[in-house]
C-alpha cells in the first residue's frame, strides 16, 4: 500500500509535465524571439546615430512585435499557436500584475479624481458612438455594441463578454470574432504611432502614459508602448488601462440591460473577471507597504519584464499582416471611428488641461 504513493505522484507529475508539452514550442518561438529583440535593441541606437546623427532607439518590444507579425505565416500553425496564445493570455496577465511591485498607492491617487473623469467620459461617449456609427454604415447596432464595448474597454475580451449579453443574431459569432481581430490590428498600430505622437505634441511622460491607457485598446499594447517610452510612462498607463478593465463589469451590464427587450439576459452573461487586474492592485498594496524584500523584489520585476516582452513576441507571431487586406469596409470604419472618438476625447482633454 505504501508504494502506492510515490507511483501517485510520479503519475501526477509525469501528467502534468504532458499538459505543458504542447505549450513548450510556441514558448520556446516567443522566447526566442524576446531575446533576439533585446539583442538587437542597441544596434538600433548605433545605427540612427551613424546614419541620422541622433540617438533613436527602437525598443524591445516594438522590435518583438514587428518581426514576429513577419515570422507569423510559420508560427500559424498548431504547433506553434498553443505555445503563443498561452503567453498572451496567461504570461502577459502575471506580467502586468507584477507590474504592481513598481507602483505605490500613492501612484494612484496621484492620478487624480480628473483623470477617472476623463476616461468615463471618453468611455462612455466610445460605447454610444459604437451603436451611432454603426448605423450611419449600415450595421447594425447590436454589431455597434460589441465594436463600442471593445474600443471602450478592452478589445477582445470586451468584444466576447459584451457579445455574450446581446439578443443572438444570424452574425453574432462573426461579427465578434471580426471586431476582436480588428482591435487587435488597431491597438498595434497605436502602440507603434501613438509615442512619437505624444513626443511630437510635447507631452511629459506622466501625460504620455495617461493618453496612452486611456486610448488603446488591449493591455497588452498599452504596457508595451508605455514601456517603451519610460518606467514612469508604463507604470501610469498601466494603471490608467487596468481602470478601463475594472469598468468591463458596468459596461456589460448596461448594454445587456439596453438590448435586454430584444431578447438578451443579463443575469446570463459571463462576464470575465480582471483578477489579472485584481493581482496588480494586492501587489500595489505589498509594494506600499514594503514587506517584500528588495532582492526578492527586483528579481520580480524583472521576470515582469520578461514575461512582458515574451507576450509582445507572441502577440507579434499571432497577428497576420494579411488580415488588414481582408476585413469588410464598412465594419471596419465602425470600429476605426470608434477608436478616433476615445482618441479624440482624451487628446483634447490633455491638451485642454496639461
Amino acid at each position: 500500500m505504501s508504494s502506492a504513493k510515490p507511483d501517485t505522484r510520479a503519475g501526477t507529475l509525469v501528467q502534468s509535465f504532458g499538459a505543458l508539452g504542447p505549450l513548450i514550442p510556441g514558448l520556446a518561438f516567443a522566447a526566442a524571439l524576446a531575446y533576439l529583440s533585446v539583442q538587437i535593441e542597441p544596434l538600433t541606437t548605433k545605427a540612427a546615430l551613424a546614419t541620422l546623427g541622433r540617438k533613436i532607439t527602437i525598443t524591445a518590444p516594438v522590435i518583438a512585435l514587428l518581426i514576429g507579425m513577419v515570422l507569423h505565416p510559420i508560427a500559424d500553425r498548431p504547433t506553434f499557436t498553443v505555445g503563443t496564445t498561452f503567453a498572451i493570455k496567461k504570461v502577459l496577465r502575471w506580467a502586468i500584475a507584477l507590474f504592481g511591485l513598481k507602483i505605490a498607492l500613492a501612484d494612484i491617487l496621484g492620478l487624480g479624481l480628473g483623470t477617472a473623469f476623463m476616461v468615463i467620459v471618453a468611455m462612455a461617449a466610445t460605447l454610444v458612438s459604437g451603436v451611432l456609427f454603426a448605423r450611419l454604415f449600415g450595421r447594425g447596432d447590436l454589431y455597434g455594441a460589441i465594436a463600442g464595448g471593445a474600443t471602450a474597454v478592452c478589445g477582445a475580451s470586451a468584444a466576447l463578454a459584451t457579445a455574450s449579453v446581446l439578443p443572438h443574431y444570424k452574425e453574432r459569432e462573426s461579427d465578434t470574432a471580426f471586431t476582436a481581430i480588428t482591435v487587435n490590428i488597431l491597438a498595434t498600430v497605436a502602440m507603434i504611432a501613438y509615442p512619437p505622437l505624444c513626443d511630437l505634441l510635447g507631452f511629459d511622460h506622466r501625460t504620455t502614459g495617461i493618453f496612452l491607457g486611456a486610448t488603446i485598446h488591449d493591455v497588452a499594447q498599452v504596457v508595451g508602448a508605455g514601456y517603451a517610452v519610460s518606467d514612469t510612462t508604463g507604470d501610469i498607463a498601466t494603471v490608467v488601462k487596468l481602470f478601463r478593465v475594472f469598468m468591463l463589469l458596468p459596461v456589460v451590464l448596461l448594454v445587456g440591460w439596453w438590448f435586454s427587450s430584444q431578447g438578451g439576459d443579463a443575469h446570463k452573461a459571463k462576464v470575465p473577471v480582471p483578477v489579472f487586474a485584481i493581482m496588480f492592485l494586492v501587489f500595489v498594496v505589498i509594494n506600499s507597504v514594503g514587506v517584500i524584500p528588495q532582492p526578492a523584489k527586483a528579481a520580480l520585476v524583472e521576470a515582469s519584464h520578461w514575461g512582458l516582452l515574451l507576450a509582445i513576441a507572441a502577440l507579434g507571431l499571432n497577428t497576420s499582416l494579411g488580415t488588414i487586406l481582408r476585413v469588410g469596409p464598412r465594419h471596419l470604419m465602425v470600429v476605426v471611428s470608434s477608436t478616433a472618438v476615445i482618441f479624440i476625447i482624451p487628446l483634447i482633454w490633455l491638451l485642454v488641461v496639461r
